[in-house]
């Protein structure tokens, strides 16, 4: 199915939104926002604060803690109205690690348009100012609170090539880095906190080095970036590799996962890893 975006269709716009400073918001995105017919936001207080700050006086829909499944249908029942809508999160671009997805798929599904405006996103200046390659990388967005699903997940990126973004609150940083020493090693990381505000700050560094730091601020929104590193071993031995998917199977990965984690770290074939351990 091929949709044109503007073709006079009812619309939903999804609006990015300023992730620190207020003025890190497009001419466009002011535009939308005036002369749509409704703001569908996920905390109508925050959103208010934006639309004081440029003296837009629309008016704002949701509560905080939205419930996209419930909301839906009366985003649907407007546009079938022909009426235009926006939709903001608090800050960045709404569906990236915020509330939207939900809405933005029943929205396409039903025929009308869907238009994302290009706009903030953390992530995005947060890898620019690492330093690293950044050819290509592996988002995570937030981890998953259980220890062990988050173990999993951090076993999961161990042998990526790119470097991974996560995204973490200040409260659980700490734990996390941890998290991520324990699992896959002491890597080069780098954090970025309170990106675009007066007291934004990037560390870069390994995680050893971090962990001893006395003076680092556990404030704000924070990137957290971790650099690649893989450890090829061509010649891993039989014996290794029974030893290593032993090892993950007892962290709660089955055999075909954990197969498929060692051929990365073995720089083998899933195949190979398979018969090397079965033999």
């Amino acid at each position: 199915m091929i949709q044109n975006s503007y073709d006079d269709k009812p619309t939903l716009y999804i609006v990015p939104t300023p992730i620190g400073n207020m003025e890190d918001i497009t001419i466009r995105a002011l535009t939308i926002l005036k002369e749509v017919d409704e703001i569908y936001a996920e905390d109508k207080r925050e959103a208010q604060k934006l639309l004081t700050y440029y003296n837009i006086t629309n008016k704002i829909s949701h509560s905080a803690s939205f419930n996209e499944n419930e909301k839906k249908e009366e985003i649907l029942a407007k546009l079938k109205d022909n009426k235009k809508l926006a939709l903001i999160s608090d800050r960045g671009t709404p569906g990236i690690s915020d509330p939207g997805a939900i809405i933005i798929k029943a929205v396409i599904e039903k025929g009308f348009n869907v238009v994302c405006l290009p706009g903030a996103t953390a992530f995005v200046p947060a890898l620019v100012m690492s330093g690293l390659d950044i050819t290509n990388f592996f988002f995570l967005g937030f981890l998953k609170t259980k220890n062990k699903d988050r173990e999993k997940q951090l076993i999961e990126i161990k042998n990526e090539n790119s470097p991974v973004v996560i995204y973490e609150s200040p409260v659980r940083l700490k734990k996390t880095i941890e998290d991520v020493e324990k699992m896959i090693g002491n890597r080069t990381i780098i954090i970025s906190r309170e990106i675009s505000k007066r007291y934004e700050q990037i560390y870069r560094g390994t995680i050893e080095e971090f962990l001893k730091l006395e003076n680092y601020i556990f404030k704000g929104e924070i990137v957290l970036i971790i650099s690649p590193e893989i450890n090829q071993e061509k010649n891993i031995s039989e014996e290794k590799i029974e030893q290593r998917i032993n090892e993950y199977i007892k962290k709660g990965f089955s055999s075909n996962e954990a197969i498929k984690i060692v051929s990365k770290e073995a720089g083998l074939s899933k195949q190979e890893v398979y018969k090397k351990y079965h033999s």
